[in-house]
């Protein structure tokens, strides 16, 4: 078969390797119907995620039908279409009887693209699979449901729950990237009164008002500090998300956060970033961070089968699966080609 498999920073290749194989009895092989590409990815070639070795195959979202399931699978049978989840839960460990899966103690975990070869594939196999795909429901589009594998979820738990968005809210966004603007739909779920998106690129502050940003902010013209003041009597965001992943960014999202207000890191951060604890110990601040446990994708299922959020505005460019080398110049140029989430399929 085909994968896109990593060579170290800066070098990947769709190339020919061995078909997955069934290792353990709770394993699934799923043939990969829809992909994409994740900001995470794009991590992991700049040489910041060490832990992703030579031959690794990329990837850790799919839609995909079972070809075949291990002899302890249960909920799952060949010729059913899943969502293959970014986080695998062996559902058995203390984490993941706590419903945090992303840190998995059994063998889970963010593994797939990353310890194991994962989605970027004809095929890949996922552990732990009663306990890690989630059926596609009925009349809903795959490309629809890919964008809950990743993105959707990972907005929503570590941006806008840990943020404690809470109705009549001013919620500041830093980064109108997929995962700012997952941030954003998950925030107007909980009627907060306004939602600032903050941006140095006027395509995506576009893209924000369409996913329900009321303000847009374009810091490379003005500051984004006086702006949300300015908007809130002085005081700051009640919560600030932070969803790019570089110091001045999570250093800005601190600075928004009103005393006693709520900063939610969502960043996947290769370089370290300066706390100024000498001007924030006063504040009551709370600061959080985390790793998507994939928690709330049932919740988000429902809200996708009852078109209670539009999750298809998210995709913008549609490639096949031999198109992988040319779908990842578009959206790591995101910029200029105005790319949100690329679909790769059959």
């Amino acid at each position: 078969m085909k994968a896109m498999v990593y060579h170290g920073p800066g070098n990947k290749a769709w190339e020919e390797v061995p078909e997955p194989q069934i290792v353990e009895d709770g394993d699934a092989i799923v043939r990969v119907d829809a992909v994409t590409i994740c900001g995470t990815d794009l991590h992991i070639l700049k040489g910041d995620v060490p832990a992703v070795t030579d031959g690794r195959i990329l990837g850790h979202e799919a839609v995909g039908t079972i070809e075949a399931v291990g002899p302890a699978v249960r909920t799952v049978k060949p010729g059913d279409q899943v969502l293959v989840s970014c986080i695998t839960a062996c559902g058995t460990c203390r984490f993941c009887r706590e419903g945090r899966y992303g840190q998995c103690l059994g063998g889970g975990g963010w593994i797939l693209g990353h310890m194991i070869d994962g989605t970027q594939a004809e095929y890949v196999r996922v552990p732990f699979a009663d306990t890690s795909v989630h059926p596609v429901p009925d009349g809903v589009p795959a490309q629809d449901v890919l964008m809950l594998a990743d993105i959707l979820p990972t907005g929503y738990e570590v941006g806008v729950l840990n943020g404690a968005v809470r109705p009549g809210d001013t919620v500041a966004v830093v980064g109108a990237g997929p995962i700012g603007l997952s941030a954003i739909m998950g925030a107007r779920l909980f009627s907060p009164s306004r939602v600032i998106a903050i941006d140095l690129a006027d395509s995506r502050l576009e893209a924000a008002e369409r996913f329900g940003a009321d303000i847009t902010v374009n810091n490379s013209r003005q500051d984004p500090l006086a702006a949300v003041r300015d908007l809130t009597g002085g005081l700051g965001a009640d919560v600030a998300i932070e969803a790019v992943g570089v110091p001045d960014a999570f250093e800005l999202t601190v600075a928004l956060a009103r005393p006693g207000g709520h900063i939610a890191n969502i960043g996947v951060h290769g370089a370290p970033a300066a706390l100024h604890l000498e001007e924030q110990w006063i504040r009551d601040i709370t600061i959080t961070t985390g790793l998507v446990d994939t928690s709330s994708t049932p919740t988000l299922l429902r809200l996708l089968a009852g078109r209670q959020i539009d999750a298809a505005r998210f995709v913008t460019h549609h490639f096949t699966l031999d198109e992988f080398p040319k779908a990842y110049d578009v959206f790591a140029d995101a910029a200029e080609t105005g790319a949100l989430k690329v679909v790769l399929t059959r």
